[in-house]
């Protein structure tokens, strides 16, 4: 692990706006922080943002990755962690979007101390389908197929998976956006975080987080599809669920203010 005065190098930490209350904002799988830019002018004036990219990821040290800490999601649930010992930060509002959801989950669950609310955006527990209790959208045969692409065509892979997850209406540009992000992303590091996505199994956790938790949703996911944002609000003790009618799995790059507003809402 590196010296603790690292860590805000190491994660490309920045600090947005002025207020009382503080947001941390995490992005999800082959993405950087500069997919919050849509949702950042609607926080901006009111709470203190904090952003960041996890190492392997956008403008992170890549000397600093470990291969085996961040094979699993509690390796990034490591990174908010220290971010948060590193800003003597207690008591925020934790932003995950998709994955980010999860290692929220991991690091509310190690520290609650240091959270006081939790915000999904379009989150899933687990990709994969336990027939016939649990359909989390995705057969392991095509996700190991998903992941080999990787290895075979990258760019390939990327092509496929842009559009998949920015949803078929959204704007070509957004989604170009993301497919360039997907791309630039060394498949060193990219490979071992999206099989720590598309594989792990969180369920279970579920059940253990304690904080005021809201799930918002998107009506048309290719990832992550209303019944499993029911699932998680069924098991999560002090949760809501909010439901966008909106398309793809980035509703905080496609719909922003309607993002915003709902967040603003729950924290204030």
């Amino acid at each position: 692990m590196q010296p603790s005065h690292n860590v805000e190098a190491r994660n490309n930490v920045t600090i947005h706006g002025s207020g009382d209350k503080v947001i941390m904002l995490a992005h999800g799988f082959g993405c950087d922080q500069k997919m919050w830019r849509h949702l950042l002018p609607y926080l901006d004036k009111q709470y203190k943002v904090i952003l960041f990219d996890y190492v392997g990821c956008g403008y992170s040290d890549y000397s600093a990755y470990n291969k085996q800490r961040y094979s699993i999601l509690k390796g990034y649930a490591q990174d908010v962690l220290d971010i948060c010992e590193e800003l003597s930060l207690e008591d925020i509002i934790f932003v995950g979007h998709s994955v980010s959801s999860m290692i929220g989950m991991h690091a509310a669950i190690q520290s609650p101390h240091i959270f006081s609310k939790l915000v999904m955006i379009c989150p899933s527990p687990c990709f994969l389908n336990f027939p016939p209790e649990y359909e989390g959208g995705f057969d392991k045969e095509d996700l190991e197929e998903l992941i080999n692409l990787m290895d075979k065509n990258y760019v390939g892979w990327a092509n496929y998976l842009a559009p998949l997850v920015m949803g078929q209406d959204s704007d070509a540009a957004l989604t170009q956006e993301l497919e360039t992000s997907f791309c630039s992303t060394d498949p060193k590091f990219a490979k071992p975080f999206a099989k720590a996505t598309f594989f792990a199994d969180d369920r279970a956790m579920l059940s253990k987080l304690t904080l005021p938790t809201l799930i918002v949703q998107s009506k048309h996911d290719n990832l992550a599809s209303t019944a499993v944002g029911e699932y998680m609000n069924q098991i999560i003790p002090s949760s809501q669920l909010k439901v966008v009618d909106a398309h793809g799995h980035c509703l905080h790059m496609t719909n922003p203010a309607i993002v915003s507003s709902i967040v603003r809402e729950f924290v204030s």
